[in-house]
């Protein structure tokens, strides 16, 4: 509220009563967005004024002292240099400040909009303005209100509607401290009347800590900070400045964990959310090991080439059918469903302990939320910071734990493995980079495999072997003795126009063989 009308009109007679009959004797800037004034009274005392033009943070600060640079010092407005100060005065109902000179009425003008801030000098009533920032060539016709225009509070046609400088904290203020939407229509204007005066002579200036801002207030509201006499705007001003550059450093550390750690928190409860629902689902397939037992069991019972097994269950001595493959013999049916059912033991595994993983990772997440929020100065921030490894930026490693394919790690190579044809397309064409190494069993359908390249590393041999085991492994050649591999750099891999999901061209390769090799069976080794 440093900028609102309702501070500025108590400002500007301060500031006529100090500056009045000062001299400009600089005018430059030394940082973006930032415009000096140093001024001079009669008796040699120094004043300044320096604007802070930035959409992030537009203010006037009032600095007891300051140096100027040496070097990155620009003057500017050299038309302005040795006028003298009539007088300071706020816009009617804006947020602008207007400092009068004495020299041929001229003006320089404060805009502190907060998308817009600007500065406009004119050196006359008919001189040509000149814009601090140019690209705000509009503000070259800006003007204050006509003389006697004046808000009228809200009359009892118009229930809930507030003066236009009511806008923010004081609106706020109204609606929770005074009740104002629960209030009968008549009561409204009232209230609204009441705060206006209070406003027009505020008995403190209170700097509060709200909506995770830093802000100067002329009524009480959140986090009280510090509380000045309403008496003394310009003292009230060399303190806040300060102190909210000082904290806009603080906040914006504070918003950047705030949304790392709830990144953090939502990213491991949803993983941990369907981790469980796999899981679940795994619990009501069919068992595969049951569905084994029953064919070696019933081997004498299977006629070549028959495309089921009808049998009593030895569990519930209920009547069962068991899919067959009418070219595949009995036993290897049952070898297979005896491997998916280890299998599956391992993904459960596998799948409990990322599910208390992931929920003991967004627990702590949470932790450290509430952490934060109790954190209120900077250094002791860094130190917490630094002390729980927290990083804005989403570490590297983390992404690809949650990428939508098989993930594997080997010589700390990443290898990930498509899971179907449209997932094959997303590994292709979507996530793996050009100086990726692509792989897939040759001339049959399969997985297609990544091998993501490190920066400045040659991919080794014994990571492509690998690779080539599992484009093997995840392809129609599983159960081949030797299954040979395309290997070729992911640049020469394309997709002609019209190919079904998973078809590729690749344009260059290489072709290796290797023996299938099951990933589950050489993690457990």
């Amino acid at each position: 509220m440093h900028t609102n009308y309702y501070f500025l009109r108590q400002l500007a007679p301060a500031l006529t009563a100090r500056l009045r009959g000062c001299r400009v004797a600089s005018c430059f800037s030394q940082e973006k967005d930032e415009l000096v004034l140093g001024l001079l009274s009669e008796a040699g005392t120094e004043y300044w004024l320096k604007a802070q033009l930035g959409a992030g943070f537009p203010a006037l600060a009032l600095p007891e002292t300051f140096h100027r640079a040496r070097q990155n010092s620009v003057d500017l407005l050299p038309e302005l240099l040795g006028r003298t100060v009539a007088s300071v005065e706020a816009w009617p109902q804006d947020r602008v400040l207007q400092v009068n000179f004495e020299e041929d009425a001229a003006t320089l003008v404060f805009k502190l909009y907060g998308p817009r801030p600007n500065a406009i000098f004119r050196a006359s009533p008919t001189a040509t303005p000149q814009l601090f920032h140019q690209r705000y060539a509009t503000d070259a016709d800006l003007r204050p209100a006509a003389p006697g225009t004046s808000y009228v509070v809200p009359m009892a046609g118009a229930p809930g509607k507030l003066p236009p400088a009511l806008a923010d904290l004081p609106a706020r203020f109204l609606r929770e401290q005074r009740g104002y939407e629960e209030a009968p229509t008549e009561q409204k204007q009232q209230l609204a009347t009441e705060l206006l005066a209070e406003l027009e002579s505020p008995t403190a200036y209170y700097f509060i800590y709200l909506d995770g801002r830093t802000r100067l207030s002329l009524m009480p509201l959140g986090e009280i900070l510090e509380t000045l006499p309403g008496t003394d705007p310009v003292a009230a001003l060399r303190r806040f400045i300060p102190l909210a550059l000082a904290r806009r450093a603080l906040e914006a550390e504070r918003r950047q964990l705030r949304q790392l750690l709830t990144r953090r928190a939502e990213e491991a409860g949803t993983s941990a959310h369907l981790a469980s629902q796999r899981l679940r689902a795994l619990a009501h397939e069919a068992g595969y090991r049951h569905r084994a037992d029953l064919i070696m069991a019933n081997l004498h019972a299977i006629a070549p080439g028959a495309a089921q097994l009808e049998a009593v269950d030895f569990y519930t001595n209920k009547e069962v059918v068991v899919k067959l493959k009418p070219l595949e013999k009995p036993q290897r049916t049952a070898e297979n469903l005896y491997r998916k059912a280890k299998n599956q033991q391992i993904e459960e595994r596998q799948l409990q302990a990322r599910i208390s993983s992931r929920e003991a990772e967004a627990m702590h997440a949470l932790e450290l939320l509430e952490e934060l929020d109790a954190l209120h100065e900077l250094r002791s921030l860094r130190a917490w910071r630094k002390l729980h490894a927290l990083d804005p930026a989403p570490a590297a490693g983390k992404a690809g734990a949650e990428l939508p394919f098989k993930v594997f790690e080997y010589m700390e190579f990443t290898i990930l493995v498509g899971r179907n044809a449209q997932n094959n397309d997303l590994l292709t064409q979507k996530y793996a980079h050009k100086d990726d190494l692509w792989l897939h069993a040759k001339d049959v359908s399969g997985s297609h495999v990544v091998i993501r390249h490190r920066s400045g590393q040659a991919i080794p041999e014994p990571v492509i072997g690998r690779a080539a085991q599992l484009a093997g492994w995840y392809s129609r050649r599983q159960h081949d003795s030797l299954c040979p591999v395309t290997v070729t750099p992911k640049k020469f891999v394309r997709k002609p126009k019209g190919a079904l999901p998973g078809q590729v061209l690749v344009e260059r390769e290489r072709v290796i063989l290797v023996v299938p090799g099951n990933p589950f069976e050489h993690n457990q080794a």
